[in-house]
């Protein structure tokens, strides 16, 4: 009866209250924390990703307090690591299709902020930004040529960066780069409840830098997430207490090397190799870590669920 009352209540299209980052609750940076793992079996299950080659991809703008374009991208480091992390997603038994990447579109390589796809039905990417708008119309094209059926935005949103499809639900970011309104019109569009989530520090500027969905609750097991509180508002942590009671609790050291930029197929959690504490975390929760290093994707606030646009049954 709970998690019913949120949803319909954060579904509504009344305003959440203005709150400042000082509104958050203060979070010391502690180790990551993980509740003792659950009597459940961790399995895995056959994903579909699209993925976008970093051809283009290089630091020219900023527009997140990641990017300087004094600290330019080494563009075949970027390419091995990207190439790293596709072939990973091929070792466990994934299927990954590419998108052409388009030139004068630096984070295109970003594939999740491109729409979100969940049972056929795509709500396309509306972007903030005019230096990433001509990505929207580009995936958009791709998931339509593939037979998806493809809702064009008309609030801003961008996509999987502050979508999270769950088996149950959407939880939803706003405050940086995605509007309520669009929260609104995603549950339409996709048929799905949506839960919304006010991000309040601008390093985590997307959901998906400021939680990691382990489980999507579509197999056996119940749905899991890891996230860092430090990232919320103080209305949006006591929901997410709420809905997820054992959730994972990211330190800032991890959050702030992207460790919740992280993809998982229900029993492999492949995330950025620097996040060492929430590796261990979710290994004692019974996953199994997979660790790669997407260094020169942090230059434009970026790692590995910011590269990954999943398919979602």
């Amino acid at each position: 009866m709970r998690l019913t009352a949120h949803i319909a209540l954060i579904r509504c299209a009344e305003p959440l209250p203005d709150l400042t980052p000082e509104d958050s609750l203060t979070v010391l940076d502690t180790p990551t924390l993980a509740t003792p793992a659950p009597s459940v079996v961790r399995s895995a299950r056959t994903r579909h990703y699209l993925m976008c080659e970093p051809s283009h991809f290089e630091v020219v703008y900023a527009i997140n307090p990641w990017m300087d374009p004094r600290n330019p991208v080494d563009p075949e480091r970027a390419r091995l690591q990207w190439e790293v992390l596709r072939n990973t997603y091929l070792s466990l038994g994934h299927r990954v299709d590419l998108i052409d990447p388009m030139a004068g579109q630096p984070d295109m390589v970003f594939a999740a902020n491109g729409g979100i796809v969940v049972g056929g039905r795509a709500y396309g990417a509306r972007f903030r930004f005019a230096e990433r708008a001509a990505e929207g119309e580009a995936y958009g094209a791709w998931l339509a040529q593939e037979g998806i059926a493809v809702t064009a935005p008309v609030h801003t949103n961008e996509g999987e960066g502050d979508f999270l499809a769950l088996g149950s639900m959407i939880l939803a970011g706003t405050g940086f780069r995605t509007s309520l309104e669009a929260h609104i019109e995603a549950a339409a569009v996709l048929d799905r409840p949506v839960v919304s989530l006010e991000l309040v520090d601008p390093r985590f500027y997307h959901l998906d830098v400021a939680i990691a969905v382990l489980d999507d609750g579509n197999g056996s097991a119940p749905a899991d997430i890891a996230y860092y509180p430090g990232a919320f508002s103080r209305h949006s942590q006591r929901t997410l207490r709420d809905l997820f009671p054992d959730a994972i609790l990211c330190s800032e050291a991890d959050a702030r090397v992207l460790g919740l930029n992280a993809v998982s197929d229900g029993q492999h959690v492949v995330l950025p190799a620097a996040a060492t504490s929430l590796a261990a975390a979710v290994r004692d929760r019974g996953y199994t870590p997979v660790p790669v290093d997407l260094g020169e994707f942090m230059k434009s606030g970026g790692s590995v669920k910011c590269c990954t646009m999943e398919m979602h049954r």
